[in-house]
C-alpha cells in the first residue's frame, strides 16, 4: 500500500518502511508524527484520490534525524562590468521513517 502526501509545499509518494527527506518539521528526533494531508491512497490496481484530501486517510512516521542539505552555490556575474557576487544556501530538512499508511 502506498500514499501520496503533501508536506512543506511538495508531494511525496511513500510506502511503509521507506525513508524520505522533507522540508523541516518542528518535531524532536524519535517523535512519531501523523500526516493527515493525504492526496491519494493506492493498493495494487486500486486507487483512491481525494478532493483534495482522502477522508480518513493518514500516514504515521517517525522522525529519524534533523539536518541540512549540501550547500547550493550561487554565482552572479555581469561580463565586462567588474561585477561578481558569491553566495550559498543550505536548506534544513527532516528525515522521516514511514511507519504505516492508513486509508
Amino acid at each position: 500500500m502506498y500514499a501520496v502526501i503533501k508536506t512543506g509545499g511538495k508531494q511525496y509518494k511513500v510506502a511503509a518502511g521507506e525513508k524520505i527527506k522533507v522540508e523541516q518539521i518542528a518535531a524532536d528526533v524519535g517523535q512519531e508524527i501523523t500526516i493527515d494531508q493525504v492526496l491519494a491512497v493506492g493498493n495494487g490496481a486500486e486507487l483512491k484520490v481525494g478532493t483534495p484530501w482522502v477522508a480518513g486517510a493518514s500516514v504515521k512516521a517517525t522522525v529519524v534525524a534533523q539536518g541540512r542539505h549540501d550547500k547550493v552555490r550561487i554565482f552572479k556575474m555581469r561580463r565586462r562590468k567588474h561585477y561578481q557576487r558569491h553566495g550559498g544556501h543550505r536548506q534544513h530538512y527532516t528525515e522521516l521513517q514511514i511507519g504505516s499508511v492508513v486509508g
